[in-house]
């Protein structure tokens, strides 16, 4: 189906250019979200006489998504969760996790702006997009941890894993010296009774 893009569209084309799509990506997507119309002559008049006014808006648009996106850039936002002692979420954070700490940050961003390379499954420091115009992507970060204390750990370059390496590590040190000074004083007791 040929159809006429109302505004960028991610790895198809620019706004008034005239594509091709598979039907049922025009139907169940560009089409309902007023991304596209159908490529007819009275469409393509239709389009040639709201151009200016469709770019002005896009212009406008992408100036706030701008200004918006300076904003967000870069920044990094806690999310606290419950996790095993390896550092697996018991479930997952979502778009939704992502938007409301953003909004909570002061930043009103959509879940439906937010993109997920992968799904966030473990504690750590993930790198997350935000598509707030067509032209307009920026990245933050989430912190995931299981509290404010440790999202600060996280947050100075410490993974939970070395943490948790250095604290059996910390331990086992502490139960060898134990056994070293239950031997001494054995050997101490020892040298007594002879």
């Amino acid at each position: 189906m040929q159809v006429i893009l109302l505004q960028r569209v991610a790895k198809l084309g620019q706004m008034g250019e005239v594509v091709n799509v598979k039907d049922g990506y025009a139907r169940n997507f560009l089409l309902p979200q007023g991304k596209a119309l159908r490529a007819n002559a009275g469409n393509i008049a239709s389009f040639e006489a709201k151009k200016a006014q469709l770019e002005a808006h896009n212009l406008e648009t992408r100036k706030e998504a701008e200004v918006v996106g300076a904003q967000l850039d870069g920044k990094t936002y806690i999310i606290i969760r419950s996790a095993s002692d390896s550092g697996a979420l018991y479930g997952s954070v979502t778009t939704r996790d992502a938007a409301d700490a953003a909004t909570d940050g002061g930043i009103t961003v959509s879940r439906g702006q937010i993109v997920l390379d992968r799904p966030i499954k473990e504690l750590g420091l993930h790198t997350v997009s935000a598509v707030l115009h067509p032209e307009v992507v920026v990245k933050f970060n989430l912190n995931i941890a299981r509290s404010v204390e440790e999202a600060e750990l996280q947050a100075s370059g410490k993974s939970i894993q070395e943490l948790a390496a250095e604290a059996e590590a910390e331990a086992d040190f502490e139960i060898a010296n134990l056994f070293d000074e239950m031997g001494a004083a054995q050997d101490g007791e020892d040298l007594t009774r002879d």
